[in-house]
C-alpha cells in the first residue's frame, strides 16, 4: 500500500465523518427545540419510539449521534430512562441504512447529492432551505468519502501480510475485539462498517470472517455514548449501559448462531455476488432481530441498568451541583437535539432555583416575625446555592448561545438568561430581609401587632406570586395577567404600608429604628414583586415565541 493510498484512505474517512457531521448540524438547525415536541408525542409508545430512533438515525447516518442526543435528553430531564430504551433500539436499526446504501452503490450518484445540497445553500436565500441543503450535501460528501476509502484499499489485495491478518478473524473473539477497538477509535459504526464493506469488496475478507468483526463494531460504537455520559446524572449514565447491553446481548446471540447454524451461508446465498450487500444484510438482521427479541423486555433493561448503576448516597445529599445540565467545564457539545436539551435542562435548573428562592422568601419573613436569627444560617446556605446555580446557568447559556443557529430558540434562551438573574435578585432580597434579624436582636426592636400583621400579609402575597410563577408555562397569558395584577397589588401595599408606618412613628407607636428597618423591608418586598413580574413576562412570553 503506497503512501498516496494511505492518504486517500484518511481523506475518505475524513469526508465520511464530515458528511455525517453536516447532516447532524442540518437536522439540529432545522428542528431546534421542536425535537422535544416530536419526541414527547412519539416516545410514549414503544413501537413509535423505535421508529423515531430509526428515522432520526437514518437521516443523520449515525446511531452514535442519536444515542448521544438521547443521553442529553435523559440528563436534562425531558425523557425518562424507559423512553430512551425504545429510541436506542430504533437507532441501532437506523444505522444499518448506511450499509444498505453502500451495497446499492449509491456512491455513484453521490456527487449529484453534494451538488444539490451545495446549490440549496449557495443559491437559495431562505435560511430554512440552507438547513435542508446541509443534510443533502452531507449525504453526498459521506458517500464520496466512502468511494475514496474503497478505491484506496484495492492495492491491499496484493499484500500477503494483510490477507494473513484478515484470516485470523476466523476466531470469533479476535474478530469481535478487532471490530470493537477500531470502531471505538473512529467513534462511528457506520464508518467502520463501510470500511469493512470496502475490504470485502476488494476481496480481502469474506462474510464468514467479517461477521465477527461486524458484531464487535456494534459494541464499539457504544464508546461515543459512554464518553458523552461523562459528567451527566445517574439516569443518563444508565442510558449508555442500556445501549451497551443491547449490543452485547445481540453479539452473544448472533455469534452463537453463526457458529452452530448455517446462518452465514443463508445470508451469503441471498446475494451471492455482492459481498457488501451480504455484510449490510447481516448488519440489518442483527439489529432488527435483537430489537424484536428485546423490545418486550425494555422495562426490565431499564431496571437492570438501575441495578448496575444504583443511586449513590452522595448524589442524593445537598451538595451544590447542576442536576439537569452539564458544567461548562465539559468539552464543547455539538449534537442533534442540543436546543431541546439545553432549554429543557435550563428550565429545570431554573425551577430548582425558583423553589429555593420561594423557600428563602418564606423563611426570611418567618425569621423577622419571630425576631430571631435562628433561621439566618439556613437561609444563607440556600442563598449561596442560588448564587451558585445562577453563575453556572449563566456560564452554560453563554456557551450554548455561540452555537445556537435557530433564531427563535436563541431568543428564548436569552429570555431564560434574564430569568436566572431575576431569581438571583429575589434571593438577594430574601437574605436582606432575614439579615434584619441581626438588628432586631442586637437593638431589641419590637414590632407592633399591626406591623406584624402587615409583615404576615407581605409574606402571604409574596408566596402567592411565587406560586403563580412556578406554573407560568401551563397557561402563559392568563398567569402573566395574574402576576401583573399581584405585582400591582404589592406596589399598592408598599405605598399604603409606608404611609401607615410614618404615621405610627409620628404617633410614637413605632421607634425610629423600627421605622427605618420596616421601611427597608418594604423596599425589598416591592423589589421582589418587580423581579417576579420580570420573570413572568420572560418565561411566559418566551414560551409563546419558542
Amino acid at each position: 500500500m503506497k503512501i498516496t493510498d494511505f492518504l486517500n484512505l484518511l481523506g475518505g474517512l475524513s469526508l465520511f465523518l464530515y458528511g455525517m457531521q453536516m447532516m447532524s448540524n442540518g437536522l439540529e438547525a432545522a428542528a431546534g427545540n421542536r425535537m422535544k415536541q416530536i419526541l414527547e408525542r412519539l416516545t410514549a409508545n414503544r413501537f413509535l419510539g423505535v421508529l423515531v430512533g430509526a428515522g432520526i438515525t437514518a437521516v443523520i447516518q449515525s446511531s452514535s449521534a442519536t444515542t448521544v442526543m438521547v443521553v442529553g435528553f435523559v440528563n436534562s430531564g425531558m425523557m425518562t430512562l424507559r423512553q430512551a430504551v425504545w429510541i436506542i433500539m430504533g437507532a441501532n436499526i437506523g444505522t444499518t441504512i448506511t450499509g444498505q446504501l453502500i451495497a446499492l452503490d449509491v456512491g455513484a450518484i453521490a456527487p449529484l447529492f453534494a451538488f444539490i445540497g451545495v446549490a440549496l445553500i449557495v443559491f437559495v436565500k431562505k435560511q430554512k432551505v440552507h438547513h435542508y441543503g446541509l443534510i443533502v450535501a452531507g449525504l453526498g460528501i459521506l458517500f464520496i468519502g466512502m468511494e475514496l476509502m474503497s478505491s484506496s484499499m484495492m492495492p491491499l489485495r496484493d499484500s500477503e501480510q494483510f490477507i494473513s491478518l484478515m484470516t485470523k478473524f476466523e476466531n470469533p473473539v479476535l474478530g469481535i475485539l478487532a471490530g470493537m477497538i477500531f470502531t471505538a477509535i473512529i467513534q462511528s459504526s457506520s464508518a467502520s462498517v463501510g470500511i469493512l464493506q470496502a475490504l470485502a469488496t476488494s476481496g480481502l475478507i469474506g462474510l464468514p470472517n467479517a461477521v465477527f468483526v461486524l458484531f464487535g463494531q456494534n459494541i464499539g460504537t457504544c464508546i461515543t455514548a459512554v464518553l458523552a455520559a461523562i459528567g451527566t446524572n445517574r439516569n443518563a449514565k444508565r442510558t449508555t449501559v442500556i445501549h451497551l447491553m443491547f449490543n452485547v446481548i445481540g453479539t452473544c446471540i448472533f455469534t452463537i448462531l453463526c457458529i452452530v447454524t448455517p446462518l452465514t451461508s443463508v445470508v451469503e446465498n441471498f446475494t451471492p455476488d455482492n459481498v457488501a450487500a451480504q455484510i449490510a444484510n447481516m448488519h440489518t438482521l442483527f439489529n432488527i432481530v435483537t430489537t424484536i427479541l428485546l423490545i418486550p423486555f425494555g422495562t426490565q433493561l431499564a431496571k437492570l441498568a438501575t441495578k448496575i448503576l444504583p443511586d449513590k448516597e452522595e448524589e442524593t445529599q445537598e451538595v451544590m451541583h447542576l442536576e439537569y445540565i452539564r458544567s461548562t467545564e465539559n468539552k464543547k457539545e455539538n449534537q442533534i437535539g442540543l436546543s431541546a436539551i439545553a432549554m429543557t435542562g435550563i428550565k429545570n435548573e431554573l425551577h430548582r432555583m425558583m423553589d429555593m428562592a420561594k423557600v428563602n422568601v418564606g423563611r426570611s419573613f418567618d425569621a423577622v416575625i419571630e425576631g430571631k436569627t435562628t433561621l439566618l444560617a439556613e437561609v444563607t446556605d440556600r442563598e449561596e446555592y442560588i448564587d451558585f446555580l445562577n453563575k453556572e446557568i449563566s456560564k452554560y447559556i453563554s456557551k450554548i448561545m455561540v452555537t445556537e443557529s435557530n433564531q427563535q430558540d436563541s431568543q428564548y434562551i436569552s429570555a431564560l438568561f434574564k430569568v436566572s438573574g431575576n431569581l438571583e435578585r429575589i434571593g438577594d432580597h430574601a437574605i436582606n430581609i432575614c439579615e434584619y434579624t441581626k438588628l432586631i436582636e442586637e437593638k431589641h426592636i419590637k414590632f407592633s401587632k399591626e406591623e406584624i400583621a402587615e409583615i404576615q400579609e407581605m409574606q402571604k402575597v409574596s408566596m402567592e406570586a411565587l406560586t403563580l410563577l412556578e406554573n407560568i408555562e401551563e397557561n402563559s397569558k392568563e398567569n402573566i395577567k395574574h402576576i401583573e395584577d399581584i405585582e400591582q397589588r404589592m406596589d399598592d401595599m408598599t405605598e399604603v404600608y409606608r404611609k401607615k408606618e410614618m404615621q405610627r412613628m409620628q404617633d410614637g407607636i413605632s421607634s425610629d429604628e423600627a421605622c427605618i428597618l420596616y421601611s427597608e423591608m418594604l423596599t425589598d418586598f416591592e423589589r421582589i414583586g418587580d423581579h417576579i413580574l420580570n420573570i413572568g413576562q420572560e418565561m411566559g412570553l418566551g414560551k409563546v415565541t419558542a
